[in-house]
Order: C-alpha cells, then structure tokens, then sequence
C-alpha cells in the first residue's frame, strides 16, 4: 500500500525570528529615542562640519566591519550628494584604500591601518569621525589620538557609554541599545540626519551670501546715481 506525498506545508517563521524581531525593535526605539533626544549635538556637528568642508577642509571616518560600510555610505553621501543638488565635499572613508591598507597592516600591524592615513590626508582643521559599537576597537583609537595629536577635530560615533573612545574624542554620540545591529542601525541614521542639517546649513549661507551680494551692488549703483 502506496502512502501519499508529503506536500511541503508554508513555511512559518520561527518563534526565535519573532522573539530576535521584537527585541530588536525594542532596542531600535531605545536608540532613536536616545538620537531625538541628542539631536541638538547632531544638528552642532552638521553645521560645524558644512562650514569646514565648504571652507577647504576635509572629513576622515575610520570604522571596522559594518561600521566601515556605514563609514562608505557617509562619505559617499558628502562626495556625491544626499538628497538635494550641492557642491561635492572632500571626504574619505579610511578603509576604502585596499592597498595602502593592506600595506599599512603587513608594514606596521593593524594597529596603524587607519592612523598611518590620519597622518597622511589629515591637517588642522579637519574632522575625524570615528565609529564603534563597542568604542574599544584598539585600530580606532590609535587613529583618535594620532588625529588629536595633529590637530584634527575627533568625533566619535559609538554604543553604550562609557567606553574608551567616545572619552578620548573630542565630542561623542553614543548609542544606548543593547544590541551591535541596533547601534549600526542607529548610525547610520546619524549619518544621514548629519546630511541633512549639512545641505540646509549649506543652502542657508549660500542664500545669505547671495542675498548679501545683492544689497551690496544695489548700494553701489545707489552711490553712483
């Protein structure tokens, strides 16, 4: 006696999905919670940074596994543009250089993968942004000090607090969740309420400028008349 075939059934998600799921929403409000809450910080750094960058100066980031890809995506976001049209903006995610990195590592030790650049591309008045979920990476932080000791301006970008880099840096965003996915995911919408506060303080002094230069040629042609 033949049986029947085993029809395959839907597949349902696991009970651990559902669980990882609502955990993780939870640390994702947490985190953004924390991030409304610290938005005037947000806001100091777009502004600070738009000014420098319009100015001639640069933005380094320095940032390990998935910090690095959100590193990549801020500084493309500056490079290319966010959301409205701009001029581009020098900034360089310190991992995307495979060569010099891999260089740098076989040369020197890991250690100096991202402080070996600082030295290279940083001058005074730069911006170092430096990402961590644990704030403990020991390759960010020998990037942090060489940066202060050049005279960079450090940022950090980091989860729970204490930790030893958001100490170290000048200034710090850290990002209460509990979770390493939560806190990426909580930076990376950092990064991008950094461009948009940029591209407005952008816009804003360009109209300025140019309302100012209005004034003054109507002022001139006043004179002359």
């Amino acid at each position: 006696m033949s049986s029947e075939p085993v029809r395959p059934t839907a597949l349902q998600p696991s009970s651990s999905g559902r669980s990882w799921l609502r955990q993780h929403r939870a640390d994702l409000t947490v985190g953004l919670d924390h991030l409304s809450a610290s938005f005037d910080r947000i806001e100091a750094w777009g502004q600070d940074l738009a000014d420098r960058l319009v100015s001639g100066h640069r933005l380094l980031v320095a940032g390990n596994g998935g910090s690095a890809a959100e590193a990549q995506h801020l500084t493309a976001e500056l490079v290319g543009r966010f959301e409205d049209e701009r001029i581009p903006l020098a900034a360089i995610a310190l991992h995307a250089e495979t060569s010099s990195l891999s260089a740098i590592v076989n040369d020197y030790g890991q250690d100096e993968m991202f402080a070996r650049q600082v030295a290279a591309h940083g001058r005074p008045g730069d911006v170092l942004l430096c990402l961590s979920t644990s704030g403990a990476s020991a390759n960010v932080l020998v990037a942090a000090r060489r940066a202060r000791e050049l005279g960079l301006t450090t940022w950090a970008l980091t989860g729970q607090a204490p930790n030893p880099l958001a100490a170290l840096c000048d200034d710090a965003l850290t990002v209460p969740s509990s979770s390493t996915s939560a806190v990426q995911e909580v930076h990376l919408v950092v990064a991008h309420a950094l461009c948009a506060v940029l591209d407005a303080h952008i816009a804003a002094s360009t109209r300025a400028r140019r309302t100012g230069s209005q004034r003054a040629r109507s002022r001139t042609a006043g004179a002359r008349a």
